[in-house]
């Protein structure tokens, strides 16, 4: 069956079964369907991925049997729809059944990322439409959606999706720092309009004049819940922060990305310390470009980023636009930035490991940790707040000698950083030189440091060790040493 059929046929099928099913706002059920399987087809998922989007309540909510699914449109299908309507029977009400639900996402996850997407995009509509639900349902939604969902997305580089989740979330889990936010926004983006689109048709000629050609120059807005966290940072004084709109420019060619910016800073006097080289060491999630912070000589600040088409639409659709990626990128420094996407291809190209319901040994560590958080604590509070802590939150990326990134969340120590390499790193360590300088071990990390292990056989870690860590993985291992 072709891609085309393969669609048309689960789109047909799904308005049947669910005939005469009516959401909460009145309209026929399918619709959820179709804006479902239309997020999903906006990301570039592939034809199988579609056509469970269609059919991802069928089991759940008609009782259409596996079997039939599988019968009528392949294992893959079924096996997508089976993990989507797994992660459903779980309603989230209790710590304890929050908890076990949040393992049962992340193995879904860590077995075939698709699952988690059809999910992620089957949230999406249902936050468009979360006024319609009964108010006592819709701050539990909305807030596991802003602590769980967006930030998945955003680890796994879905922009595109992680951004929507945030802004209608927000609404309703802080509707009066919302309506705070939104208000100030609006103020600072009317007052600096006219000079935002003055400064973009200055770059615009300032490009051309130095003979720069098929460049695209656009706004980014950012987010209001990104924009909120940021204001919160600032002391909420909504003048320090210069992003709220950036000017975008696209480049055809990596390499002029970075006669841009040179091109930029030569007419525009930049900010020390907010020049950005997210190309030369992309964040974690994939994400590339330069960002430089300059004076546009006319008493405001504007934030200019500058990336490829091809970076755009990284930025955009992260994992979403890898899952058919088979052949060797050209560009290395993407390929180091996207390592771990690469890594994950296996766990949803072999079907037959899915089916049989088996973890893929190549799947990022972050998901393999995630999935076993479980034999670390049992299901408290505590377990609940350090998954969000150690996976979710605002992550850091430190080096080690050989230049590989490692990913740790912030506040990570020296200790936090070798045990993410190998536990028996960890339990033999002596000492840390950071940046070529001997260092404590309880030194706290930046982004960017790069960090030496001296180790020596007859060290052991020291109970002491446990203020120091952050991650629950180095502080499992010191308590079982110490």
């Amino acid at each position: 069956m072709d891609d085309k059929k393969l669609v048309e046929k689960a789109k047909e099928f799904a308005h049947k079964a669910h005939e005469g099913q009516k959401r909460k706002n009145g309209e026929p059920y399918f619709n959820h369907l179709v804006a479902t399987a239309e997020s999903l087809k906006e990301l570039g998922m592939s034809a199988t991925t579609i056509a469970a989007g269609y059919l991802h309540d069928t089991i759940e909510d008609v009782g259409v049997s596996p079997e039939k699914i599988e019968e009528e449109f392949g294992k893959d299908v079924r096996f997508i729809v089976e993990g989507v309507t797994k992660l459903g029977h779980i309603k989230y009400h209790g710590t304890d059944r929050h908890n076990e639900s949040l393992r049962k996402l992340f193995v879904a996850m860590s077995q075939d990322i698709r699952v988690l997407i059809v999910k992620l995009c089957d949230r999406l509509h249902n936050m468009e439409t979360l006024e319609f639900v009964p108010k006592e349902k819709q701050l539990r939604i909305a807030a596991e959606t802003l602590e769980i969902y967006a930030p998945i997305a955003y680890r796994l580089g879905i922009r595109k999706l992680s951004k929507k989740l945030e802004d209608l979330a927000f609404a309703y889990v802080y509707p009066k720092e919302y309506k705070e936010i939104t208000t100030l926004m609006k103020q600072k983006r009317e007052s600096e309009a006219d000079s935002l689109e003055k400064f973009r048709n200055n770059v615009a000629k300032e490009l051309v004049k130095n003979s720069l050609k098929g460049f695209k120059i656009d706004y980014r807005i950012k987010g209001i819940y990104s924009l909120y966290k940021k204001y919160l940072r600032r002391d909420k004084d909504i003048d320090k922060i210069y992003d709220i709109a950036a000017i975008r420019i696209l480049i055809n060619k990596e390499e002029d990305c970075y006669r841009v910016l040179g091109i930029i800073h030569g007419a525009w006097q930049p900010l020390p310390g907010k020049i950005k080289d997210y190309i030369a060491f992309p964040k974690q999630n994939g994400y590339q470009g330069l960002h430089t912070t300059v004076f546009t000589g006319e008493g405001s600040v504007v934030e200019v980023q500058i990336k490829t088409a091809q970076m755009q639409k990284e930025a955009e659709y992260g994992i979403a636009s890898h899952i058919s990626y088979k052949t060797e990128s050209k560009n290395k420094r993407l390929d180091i930035g996207l390592e771990w996407v690469r890594k994950i291809l296996p766990s949803f190209i072999s079907s037959a490991k899915n089916i049989d319901g088996k973890q893929s040994k190549d799947t990022p560590a972050w998901i393999r940790e995630l999935v076993s958080y479980q034999s670390v604590h049992s299901n408290t509070e505590e377990a609940m707040s350090e998954i969000k802590g150690d996976f979710l939150n605002t992550r850091i990326f430190v080096f080690t000698p050989k230049g590989d990134v490692v990913d740790l969340p912030n506040g990570s120590s020296v200790i936090d950083f070798a045990y993410s390499i190998h536990s028996d790193l960890g339990n033999t360590m002596s000492g840390a030189k950071i940046n070529g300088k001997m260092s404590t071990l309880t030194t706290t990390l930046e982004s960017g440091d790069i960090v030496e292990i001296l180790t020596k056989k007859s060290a052991k870690p020291n109970r002491k060790w446990l203020e120091f860590a952050k991650t629950t993985f180095a502080k499992k291992h010191i308590r079982q040493l110490s």
